[in-house]
């Protein structure tokens, strides 16, 4: 009786709390997920083309790339009041926010720049040359290094963010577009949307320790082009989109292999997990609309009507 109770308590517990902000790429707004309700519970203007989204470390703000407005917004995301922008430098397409809580480190993918930005003083304290097209950016756990990727030079620019220089540079697949840092540190991933391919790094001396390549079953080698990933709790595994192929991808972390492919919705981009990573929400370009995937049985369970082209994804709890 007791176990039958406390089974039924568990089954009736809620799940976390939390929302999915997603940026509307021909909308100008961001839409906001419920992730109880599975719901759009609000919708925001904002500048032109939103794409990059992230939060301050206490999530009192949310950083938004306005890429053809060439601002980072700072919006209030209890009221969706634009407090005010940033300088960001020409079309602003990716940042990343560093520990520090304070440096957004941004790609200006129409200047071959990396601008740095103080979100406290709201002033440009670098702007660093890296290659042609950059967008994806990432900065270590220790807050030590950043990375920007440059679609059309093909490359990996690794900058310390002590000097604000580039200390190396590391080719990579053709048309880089997101990075990540993962084994506290360790390792640094490229995706690479036209080369369909995901490079890992050593971050100690920036060697290359392997490629991940994938094959979707029924599906054209040339749709299957790999841009946002995330990773799950102690980087297991990554989940990849691969764009136009209407997939994403279940990747070993450790022996780099695909383990799966699961089936969104149309020209999907970017992802976020919800607060204890059980769900995983995608963004989907063209369909309009968000799928909601269970994480242990890699299904896809729902879909969530947003705006035009959604792009950005980022979990507010």
């Amino acid at each position: 009786m007791i176990r039958s109770l406390l089974l039924s308590t568990c089954l009736a517990a809620p799940a976390y709390a939390g929302e999915i902000w997603v940026t509307n790429e021909k909308d100008d707004t961001v839409s906001v997920i419920s992730t109880e309700t599975l719901e759009v519970i609000a919708t925001y203007p904002t500048g032109e083309r939103p794409r990059g989204i992230t939060f301050s470390k206490d999530f009192s703000v949310v950083y938004i790339c306005a890429s053809d407005s060439d601002a980072v917004q700072v919006m209030d995301p209890n009221t969706g009041e634009i407090l005010h922008d940033l300088p960001s430098g020409e079309d602003p397409e990716q940042f990343v926010l560093h520990p520090n809580d304070r440096h957004l480190y941004i790609a200006n993918e129409d200047d071959a720049i990396t601008t740095v930005v103080d979100t406290e003083t709201r002033a440009v304290i670098a702007q660093i040359d890296v290659g042609v097209e950059p967008e994806g950016m990432a900065v270590s756990p220790d807050g030590k290094i950043a990375i920007t990727t440059s679609e059309t030079t093909n490359m990996a620019h690794w900058i310390d963010t002590e000097t604000q220089e580039l200390f190396a540079n590391t080719l990579v697949d053709s048309r880089p577009r997101h990075a990540e840092f993962v084994k506290d540190g360790e390792q640094m991933w490229v995706s690479s949307e036209i080369g369909g391919s995901i490079t890992v790094f050593n971050t100690a001396d920036q060697t290359e320790l392997g490629k991940i390549r994938f094959e979707v079953p029924g599906v054209h080698q040339d749709r299957v082009q790999p841009v946002g990933f995330e990773f799950t709790d102690g980087d297991t595994h990554a989940f990849v989109a691969l764009g136009p192929s209407n997939h994403v991808a279940v990747v070993n972390a450790d022996t780099l292999e695909v383990e799966d492919y699961i089936l969104v919705g149309r020209r999907v981009w970017h992802m976020a997990f919800n607060a204890d990573k059980t769900q995983l929400f995608t963004t989907n370009g063209v369909s309009g609309d968000v799928t909601v995937i269970d994480v242990a049985s890699r299904e896809p369970l729902q879909s969530i009507n947003v705006g035009r082209f959604p792009w950005g994804a980022a979990f507010r709890p």
